[in-house]
């Protein structure tokens, strides 16, 4: 089968000007992502190459080569400063477009310019070091699961090989510097790439924005907006997962803020607010690594300690308690913050998480009832019916 050329060429302007538009349109609604108006601007930047490429011996030389090619490694110095964008890190435009000035500039001299295996050598490797250091800033942020990153990072790498691959082929095999440029099999191999490449790539770039949107999204709903600790939901869940392993014994603690509603209408809610912050911030530093806390609603927390007993859950809850009672603020010397715990362990209550929320608050409430400021265990079923 033989690639014709310029409908190749045509047809890599149509798609790569619709994927191009296609960024720019969900940039619109996703103006925070500035990586996809990048995008956008670069494939819109191809479009318009790849249409003076088309146009060869239609149009002067010097645009069909000189501007073209100036374009189109302007629009791969785009891609990467995207991926750079999309990865958080500081966008350098002035070393994503000094490739095509550079390749500008040396289309002035003519010993250059008159050399086609200099310009195809030139051109593929400034284009593929874009793309080759995409895929190493998309690799550099796999800290960030998303499971699109790794087809983004084959794709970049192999489009970066194929353009390498052209340096020591204009060498060996140079496309012709006479008659039609058209009609060569490289240049037909390469826009066939190219589209392919287009398409594939605009599915991956969007595949990874819709990723970290979800992932984003997620994370909102499983965080609570004042504390950045789990929600309820999330906290539930969680939970539930530790109680699924029976060789791990679980300890659930139920915190409550002593007479929190007398520091709202004392001091306003924004002190409020803020004495809820740094209970989270006291309690965390506290707790052993592997415990999780959650917000079960109002003043009312909550925490899940694997490999606890009931001895040594009494312990953090009263180092937590301690500590909280401790908590000064010079701007409010009169202001005091206690904490009432009730702690259920999985060995006494059983591993259904209903249940043990129950015990705990069970124990909370009778924490309150003798006096607040007091930690509370829950007792074994048969130690409470005796």
């Amino acid at each position: 089968m033989r690639l014709d050329t310029p409908t190749l060429l045509l047809v890599t302007v149509v798609v790569t000007f619709m994927v191009g538009t296609l960024f720019l349109l969900s940039w619109g609604q996703a103006r925070r992502t500035l990586a996809l108006a990048i995008w956008g601007v670069a494939h819109l930047a191809g479009a318009f190459a790849s249409a003076l490429l088309a146009l060869r011996g239609v149009i002067p030389d010097w645009v069909s080569i000189g501007v073209a090619n100036t374009l189109m490694i302007g629009a791969y110095g785009l891609i990467w400063s995207g991926v750079r964008a999309f990865e958080k890190q500081r966008l350098r435009l002035d070393i994503a477009l000094s490739g095509a000035a550079a390749w500008g500039l040396l289309c002035l001299v003519p010993a250059f310019y008159g050399s086609l295996p200099a310009r195809v050598i030139l051109a593929s490797a400034i284009a593929g070091a874009f793309c080759a250091a995409g895929a190493v800033d998309v690799w550099r942020g796999r800290a960030e699961a998303l499971v699109s990153r790794y087809p983004a990072i084959v794709l970049l790498g192999a489009y970066a090989a194929l353009y390498w691959a052209r340096i020591p082929l204009a060498l060996v095999a140079p496309l012709p510097s006479a008659g039609n440029v058209m009609d060569s099999p490289w240049l037909a191999i390469l826009c066939f790439g190219g589209m392919l490449f287009t398409v594939a790539i605009a599915f991956t770039f969007m595949a990874l924005t819709k990723e970290r949107a979800e992932h984003e999204q997620r994370h909102a709903a499983d965080t609570d907006p004042l504390t950045g600790i789990a929600s309820r939901r999330a906290f539930v869940a969680a939970a539930e997962s530790l109680l699924a392993d029976p060789a791990r014994p679980v300890a659930l603690l139920l915190f409550d803020l002593d007479h929190f509603k007398n520091i709202n209408d004392a001091y306003g809610h924004a002190v409020g607010d803020g004495v809820l912050v740094g209970f989270c911030c006291t309690a965390a530093a506290l707790l052993p690594p592997g415990a999780l806390l959650g917000r079960m609603g109002g003043e009312e927390f909550a925490c899940v300690i694997p490999d606890h007993g009931p001895e040594a859950a009494l312990a953090r809850a009263t180092l937590v308690r301690k500590a909280l009672a401790h908590l000064a603020i010079p701007a409010l010397p009169r202001l005091r913050v206690g904490t009432s715990v009730g702690i259920a362990t999985s060995a006494a209550s059983g591993r259904d998480f209903d249940t043990l929320l129950r015990q705990a608050d069970a124990a909370l409430y009778r924490a309150k009832r003798n006096g607040r400021n007091r930690v509370e265990v829950s007792a074994p079923p048969l130690e409470r019916a005796a």
